[in-house]
């Protein structure tokens, strides 16, 4: 189970984002910076600017390419280890138990961390067959204390049903693709009963068209607030994490900001009804390689 709570003041700039505390204790903060497909100084910078702002989780990925950067950005920031909440994802290429043990070592070394606070398997790849051996490895770097929290990103409830049924451990999350255009009330409601937490990632859409719908729109003119803003907000009424990603500055401030409203159970309906099923062309229970190219998502 999954309880939420404020934040506490920080040293640096506000707002800061609520938590929902995660099975093993982690304080997982309700909205992050995505960091895909940044890479080198502009990564940096991003996780500097957000990091400047409130937020306290970084979300990244061996197959980003830019732990080293998030990792420095961390570094000078000049918070406390324990304040900043860092999630890394294993690569599709590292499935099986020994090689998903070295996956850790190495992201723990690109990131220049003694421990990772989150850390997810990437993709099941039903077609290697080893992410239930793979998730052993997540288990034991758990209680080796390596990893604070372990979860699964981009898992069906029939992948998750087998690594329950085969190890007696069920995920702390599961970070898919959700937005108001794909919103996915199965897979939320089957986390719900599990206990799993629900992350979106492209939490803001594939692509811009979200941003302009009439209703979000008029939404954003009622509530004093940017489109952007108002569909986080519709993530955070839902009670989901949400990780944007941003490089711009003024974005990366304006996305947490959204702690100051709410929207009416009206409002969220109808943000709601705007699901199309409109989802990136990618299948976990397909082979899958790097992210694939092309797709753009909303910033």
């Amino acid at each position: 189970m999954t309880t939420e709570k404020r934040k506490g003041s920080t040293e640096m700039n506000e707002p800061s984002a609520p938590t929902v505390r995660l099975t093993g204790g982690v304080e997982l903060p309700r909205l992050g910076l995505g960091t895909w497909p940044m890479s080198g100084d502009k990564a940096e910078r991003a996780v500097r600017s957000a990091l400047e702002h409130g937020y306290r989780s970084i979300d990244t990925a061996a197959a980003y390419g830019n732990e080293k950067a998030v990792g420095r950005a961390i570094a000078s920031s000049g918070l406390p280890r324990e304040d900043v909440v860092v999630t890394t994802k294993l690569g599709n290429s590292e499935h099986g138990y020994g090689t998903a043990l070295r996956a850790c070592d190495r992201s723990l070394d690109e990131l220049g961390l003694d421990h990772i606070d989150l850390y997810l398997i990437h993709w099941p790849m039903p077609s290697v067959n080893k992410y239930v051996e793979t998730w052993r490895a997540l288990i034991d770097l758990r209680e080796q204390g390596r990893v604070r929290a372990i979860g699964v990103s981009n898992f069906k409830p029939a992948h998750i049903d087998r690594l329950v049924a085969e190890t007696g451990v069920t995920p702390a999350v599961n970070q898919i693709e959700l937005n108001p255009y794909t919103n996915r009330p199965a897979e939320r409601e089957y986390h719900r009963a599990q206990g799993i937490v629900t992350e979106s990632w492209s939490p803001l859409g594939p692509r811009t068209d979200l941003l302009r719908e009439p209703v979000v729109t008029e939404l954003a003119e009622k509530h004093g607030k940017q489109p952007g803003q108002v569909v986080l907000r519709w993530h955070m009424d839902l009670g989901l994490v949400a990780t944007p990603k941003s490089s711009d500055a003024q974005r990366i401030a304006a996305n947490i900001d959204v702690f100051d409203f709410s929207l009416s159970a009206d409002e969220v309906t109808a943000i709601t009804a705007l699901d199309t099923g409109l989802r990136t062309p990618v299948d976990s229970d397909k082979p899958i390689g790097a992210p694939p190219a092309g797709i753009r998502t909303t910033t």
